[in-house]
């Protein structure tokens, strides 16, 4: 049962009436009329016991889109209900309008539609439906809450998507899809042509060109098949904001445009999230099933406030892994977390594989690394110069042991890791 603001004002009326006619039996008068047009009005209500509540619509929204759930309400009852429904979602869910008003007859169903405007990533639950039918007075109504379960996962954003046309036409040309086919150190053979001017003369065959009686050159394309392990660290590192983005968002969306690149280039992807145990895995997935199977397992992830247990990830990395691949380690170029943890185990894990760090910079410390307006930003500029120095003594420290490391700002990350990759490809190091 509720109670209305009408009711509450009508009590208030009738406390003015026994000044005038001061008597217990005036002020019990008055009660009992309101008690009485409270029963009534009970009475009338709408019977909100005998609804059925069910949802349909999008279980799947990208962060920044749109989803449209659709709750459908069955009036079970003998009379028509005339009903408020507030329907009660988390507040990142975005969900509006947040009230419905609904009037269903006997034995029908009428349909309310919610749109979801996410504004995090993870599975969004409806809580509860509450429905509450006043009576034709409007003094009292029956309520009701009632559990109507959905979950709609919101998946990563991916934003750099825009970068994969770009990318994509790089890859054609290593492939030689656009231009003559380049030579790298270690790329697989691909077919036999007639030499032109301005062939590498070591990419002639001298027995091909013998059989022919012409001189005919090897062409070479990019290894294909290889193995990416894409290593997302959701330890506490990744839980820093960067502008308003926090740092794991970033590296799942370079984990992403990566994924999607090595996957056109006929490579195969895996991919692990870790900080003191597996948080997600991707193995297996096919080049259809890929970019579908990782954004669906990076959609519940969340930054844990924990040291990342950089033993158990290499462990955890060298049992599951045993050809040579490339190792892409998304994580933060903290220097206490890597040096006491990642660094020494790295001649382990380079040496049976090629390792990748990549890395989200903070363009707020170049800002201030600049800034010398008084005394105050003049300490905050020494401050960023050493984190800088920090950063660039890990980087160095990192690249002796043979990892190749990528350190950008948020929006340039992505497409360096990318270009990265590429260039790794063209070189035939993979």
């Amino acid at each position: 049962m509720a109670l209305t603001g009408r009711l509450g004002l009508l009590a208030l009326l009738g406390a003015i009436v026994p000044i005038f006619l001061p008597s217990w039996w005036t002020l019990l008068g008055v009660w009992g009329v309101l008690l009485l047009a409270v029963a009534v009005d009970l009475v009338l209500a709408g019977n909100v016991r005998a609804l059925r509540l069910h949802r349909d619509g999008d279980t799947n929204v990208r962060l920044g889109e749109s989803a449209r759930v659709g709750l459908i309400v069955e009036n079970l009852g003998r009379r028509r209900l005339k009903a408020v429904l507030r329907d009660a979602w988390p507040p990142s869910a975005g969900a509006t309008p947040r009230t419905v008003r609904v009037d269903v007859p006997a034995g029908e169903r009428r349909r309310a539609d919610v749109t979801l405007h996410p504004t995090r990533r993870g599975d969004r639950r409806a809580v509860t439906v509450t429905v509450r039918s006043a009576g034709p007075l409007g003094l009292a109504a029956r309520q009701l809450s009632r559990p109507a379960p959905w979950t709609v996962r919101v998946l990563p954003a991916f934003p750099s998507r825009r970068h994969l046309p770009a990318k994509l036409s790089k890859l054609r040309q290593l492939t030689g899809q656009h231009v003559a086919l380049i030579r790298g150190q270690g790329t697989e053979f691909d077919s036999l042509r007639e030499y032109v001017d301005g062939d590498d003369v070591r990419s002639i065959d001298w027995r091909a060109t013998a059989r022919r009686a012409d001189v005919v050159v090897r062409t070479w394309r990019p290894e294909r098949d290889r193995r990416l392990y894409l290593v997302l660290d959701t330890g506490r590192t990744s839980a820093g904001r960067v502008g308003d983005v926090p740092r794991l968002d970033c590296s799942m969306d370079a984990a992403l445009l990566l994924g999607a690149l090595a996957s056109r280039a006929g490579d195969r992807v895996d991919m692990l999230a870790y900080d003191r145990r597996v948080r997600a895995r991707v193995e297996g997935a096919s080049r259809t099933d890929l970019l579908p199977a990782m954004v669906q397992a990076m959609a519940p992830l969340e930054p844990e406030l924990i040291e990342c247990d950089a033993a158990g990830m290499v462990s955890t990395l060298m049992s599951r892994v045993r050809q040579r691949c490339l190792v892409v380690l998304l994580t933060e170029l903290n220097p206490a977390a890597i040096e006491e943890g990642l660094l020494p185990l790295l001649p382990q894990l380079t040496a049976r594989h090629l390792v990748m760090l990549a890395a989200v910079s903070d363009p707020r410390v170049g800002e201030m690394a600049e800034t010398r307006g008084d005394l105050a930003a003049v300490y905050d500029a020494a401050a960023a110069e050493r984190a800088r120095f920090d950063r660039r003594r890990l980087t160095a420290e990192l690249r002796s042991y043979g990892v190749e490391v990528v350190d950008a700002p948020p929006d340039e990350i992505a497409p360096a890791l990318a270009d990265a990759y590429l260039a790794l490809k063209a070189a035939g190091r993979l």
